[in-house]
């Protein structure tokens, strides 16, 4: 099955061409990082309107560097939700056009489900079932996978997901947008265990809170960025206190369910030392664990969405199909 994907949730406009779910024949995107980093975070309003200008042509580039007319194209599958609701409705309008125009069927997928279906693509589909950890900077969720379709979710963010929370401590450090990245650098220059920030374990539950450890940062900082060493040592104080609980956790929820595998998602899943954590935690139980073959698939892309597109039984009618903020995976997969 031959699948373009559309990718418009927040600020990617992102379009791809991919074979059974595995082979990438083409991806074009237009990243508008540059352009929200005088703010420390995306305005909403500006990022729908740059998808506005972008859409058609990453798609044009796409269908180019792919070689493929729409009589290649077997399915569309785009983004529906969750996301911000103008930069969804941008890339949603866009392919019910496409689907209309074009005759093609039509799949609206949930954007977690594309960061799962990421690890699918460039390698031998993965042994299930697995636990997936995405993390994000709007998800942050512990996935049981027992098919490519077939999901449960086990555990959830109760407030800040960890990418935001990296953003957010980010710019309490004085850091640039994004604040993964930036932290992860400085990180490598401090004591992780110079400052014990605290662990928001939850008892027995299997879902996330980083908004205690965020304000720890914020008492911790004061009333002004710190500099030098000092900056480094609360940096990679807080990259260990959130890389231990999302690889402790998920470790333990692989337990729980039996799940012999332990696939990490979302931009987050980029980080070293989270995935140096989650094969330390891992070894010892004898769970295999990956992540995306490319940085480029653990960011918001449109290969992982027409890759989550292909494992879709039940497909949208594209003059109904809405985009949905609020998107529930139980939904986007069950409608």
């Amino acid at each position: 099955m031959r699948v373009l994907g559309i990718e418009t949730s927040c600020d990617e406009s992102s379009a791809a061409i991919v074979d059974d779910a595995r082979h990438v024949r083409a991806l074009a995107t237009v990243s508008q990082v540059a352009l929200h980093v005088p703010t420390g975070g995306v305005v909403p309003e500006l990022a729908a309107r740059e998808h506005v200008g972008a859409l058609p042509a990453v798609v044009a580039e796409a269908l180019r560097r792919a070689d493929c007319d729409w009589s290649g194209i077997d399915r569309i599958a785009v983004t529906a939700g969750p996301g911000l609701i103008g930069s969804l409705l941008v890339g949603v309008s866009f392919a019910r056009g496409l689907a209309e125009i074009t005759g093609i069927p039509l799949a609206g997928v949930h954007h977690v489900h594309g960061h799962i279906a990421a690890n699918w693509i460039g390698r031998e589909p993965p042994r299930l079932p697995a636990m997936v950890l995405t993390v994000s900077g709007g998800h942050n969720d512990l996935v049981y996978l027992r098919g490519p379709a077939d999901l449960e979710v086990i555990g959830v963010s109760l407030d800040d997901a960890a990418g935001e929370a990296f953003d957010k401590v980010a710019r309490l450090l004085g850091l640039p947008y994004p604040g993964g990245p930036a932290i992860d650098r400085l990180a490598k220059e401090g004591d992780p265990h110079a400052v014990a920030f605290p662990r928001a374990w939850l008892g027995d539950s299997l879902d996330f809170s980083f908004s205690g450890l965020k304000s720890a940062v914020r008492r911790e900082v004061g009333d002004a960025p710190p500099e030098g060493r000092r900056l480094a040592d609360i940096a990679a104080s807080f990259n260990e206190a959130v890389v231990d609980v999302l690889a402790t956790k998920a470790v333990e929820a692989c337990r729980r369910t039996g799940a012999r595998s332990l696939h990490l998602a979302g931009g987050v899943s980029a980080s070293i030392p989270l995935r140096e954590r989650c094969r330390e935690l891992a070894a010892a139980e004898g769970i295999e664990v990956l992540w995306p073959t490319e940085f480029v698939y653990c960011t918001d892309n449109a290969a992982m969405v027409a890759a989550a597109g292909s494992f879709l039984p039940t497909l949208s009618d594209w003059r109904t199909l809405e985009a949905d903020p609020s998107l529930s995976l139980a939904h986007a997969l069950h409608a």
